[in-house]
């Protein structure tokens, strides 16, 4: 198992080095949007439980020249027993422009579905908002995929170097 963690930190670290050298990142803030619904738009049910249930297409701009990885939070805070994480990835190479739909572009966390994975919004009742959140990081976190939102939330801490969101609404 720790055999596994170091080459897959080795291997992430060498695509950044070689990323880097042949990759200008854009200037300006950190932005996050998507072709598939736009920012307080309605998410389209292909991405939900209704349809395919994965992921849709994010594109990523503006990252930090000195950020290493990004982390992305998925969560609806309007769920009925409080916020509801829909996906946690993290470790994604900094020089991402796309996070493409249904794909896993890093470690994956744990979401309140009990899985590893994209999770698509599946309100009980009533429109709720989903708050796709990106983090870019001045760090590769040392963390095991299978983590909660708290423990990645504890690690960025201080890493933080800019922070962006994209927010999608359904309704069944």
């Amino acid at each position: 198992m720790m055999m596994k963690k170091i080459f897959s930190i080795m291997m992430l670290l060498s695509f950044m080095f070689f990323g880097h050298l042949c990759y200008a990142q854009d200037e300006g803030p950190l932005e996050l949007t998507s072709p598939d619904f736009g920012h307080g738009d309605m998410i389209p049910a292909e991405f939900s439980c209704e349809g395919s249930d994965v992921n849709p297409t994010l594109n990523i701009m503006g990252v930090p020249e000195e950020a290493l990885t990004l982390a992305l939070i998925v969560d609806d805070p309007d769920a009925p027993a409080g916020t509801w994480v829909h996906w946690i990835v993290f470790n994604v190479l900094a020089d991402w422009e796309t996070i493409e739909g249904n794909t896993i572009p890093g470690m994956q966390g744990l979401n309140d579905f009990g899985k590893e994975n994209y999770g698509g919004p599946c309100p009980p009742d009533g429109e709720h908002r989903y708050f796709f959140k990106l983090y870019a990081l001045d760090t590769v976190l040392n963390l095991e995929s299978g983590i909660t939102k708290e423990e990645l939330e504890t690690a960025m801490e201080g890493h933080i170097l800019e922070q962006t969101e994209l927010i999608g609404l359904y309704t069944q």
